[in-house]
């Protein structure tokens, strides 16, 4: 942590709750463990406050305020949902918010048991969620476009991470994805960033999805990913069959797109100088599981 950053601790929390939103000061205050460009906290039994921590702007808090209260009542999950906004003070010079809770396990301290049903559940969202954005909807330079726009992040995780032999493969994966046809359609509302931390499940099966930072209007191959990264093997062509409205170049385009997410997933999860600062080890069996799933294709 630098000198300048603010321990973000359950006393600031409160405090900053007792100066801008004194009738819910009251409630318990508990941290959620994990997180990266925001930190959690529970806020009673129903709300949580996401405070903005790693990441460097406050435009991906403000984003969540402005089109989460737009897209929540017509997606079938649950959905984190802006209820009370914190203001930069001299006591936290960062933007936080108050945000319904979303009850679940991480999937990535959980598992996906009932694999028919979470993929089911998953095209149902995302079938919901996968509708034409408005002309004013956020657009993302790194999410969102056709994987032939993504090749040097590609490449930065592909020669980053170890592939013990199957590096051929993956590559052969992200070449197809970059060959196939682009998105045609008018530019979809997209998540963005489906990966295990950012979906909760209960009972065996999804339960949730939250942390929409990265929401942004572009192609749906983007989520369609997840039919690898988040479902269980052998479960993406029950996804896919599901969802109905992928074509063959979006299903490339996730596949390619899907391997670039596990390596992201596995760079997490690898120690010493080759991981990213702040590194998650228990992300990098998670990558490796979700690339060895893309690899056995659809």
């Amino acid at each position: 942590m630098s000198g300048t950053e603010t321990e973000i601790t359950a006393d600031l929390v409160r405090d900053l709750l007792r100066e801008q939103h004194p009738d819910l000061a009251g409630l318990a205050v508990r941290e959620v463990p994990g997180g990266w460009g925001n930190q959690m906290w529970r806020l009673g039994d129903d709300l949580a406050v996401r405070m903005q921590r790693m990441d460097p702007t406050p435009e991906l808090q403000l984003k969540e305020r402005r089109w989460l209260p737009v897209l929540a009542p017509r997606l079938p999950l649950p959905v984190p949902t802006p209820v009370r906004s914190g203001a930069p003070s001299e006591r936290f010079p960062k933007h936080w918010t108050v945000m319904t809770w979303v009850p679940g396990e991480p999937l990535d301290h959980g598992s996906i048991s009932r694999g028919v049903h979470a993929a089911d559940t998953l095209a149902a969202f995302l079938r919901a969620l996968h509708v034409e954005a408005p002309a004013d909807a956020p657009v993302a330079a790194d999410r969102g476009a056709h994987p032939r726009n993504c090749a040097d992040g590609f490449d930065r995780l592909f020669q980053a991470v170890v592939l013990d032999g199957t590096g051929a493969r993956v590559r052969a994966v992200w070449d197809d994805a970059v060959a196939a046809g682009a998105w045609e359609g008018r530019p979809v509302w997209v998540h963005g960033d489906l990966h295990p931390a950012n979906v909760v499940v209960s009972d065996g099966t999804l339960a949730g999805v939250v942390d929409f930072g990265d929401l942004s209007a572009g192609d749906p191959a983007w989520d369609l990913a997840a039919a690898w990264v988040l479902l269980p093997s052998g479960a993406a062509s029950r996804f896919f069959d599901a969802y109905a409205h992928a074509d063959e170049a979006a299903v490339r385009r996730a596949r390619g797109l899907a391997a670039m997410k596990s390596l992201f997933l596995m760079l997490m999860g690898q120690n010493g100088d080759r991981g990213l600062p702040g590194g998650k080890p228990h992300w990098g069996p998670l990558g490796r599981a979700a690339l060895g799933r893309v690899l056995e294709g659809v």
